[in-house]
């Protein structure tokens, strides 16, 4: 399978949704596709609920994510009030 060029499928614009990125033509957020996933929906049920929503457009967010956390620096810290 081809990797997804995520940025055809995905934009930001400051006058929707406070400039998250969203699919383009819509209103739906890669974060609120990625909650939904999260929270266990399956490719069918997110189609059968968004019908614009096209596995393209799925994949397209999970590349997003992917490319953003490559490029994403994590440095735990310890618990807060804890002694270092």
């Amino acid at each position: 399978m081809d990797a997804i060029e995520w940025r055809d499928y995905i934009v930001s614009d400051p006058a929707v949704l406070g400039g998250k990125p969203i699919l383009k033509g819509t209103r739906l957020s890669v974060e609120f596709v990625l909650e939904l996933l999260a929270a266990g929906w399956s490719q069918g049920s997110l189609q059968e609920n968004y019908p614009n929503l096209t596995a393209e457009r799925i994949r397209a967010v999970l590349a997003y994510a992917a490319e953003t956390f490559r490029e994403e620096r994590f440095y735990l810290l310890p618990p807060a009030g804890s002694a270092a």
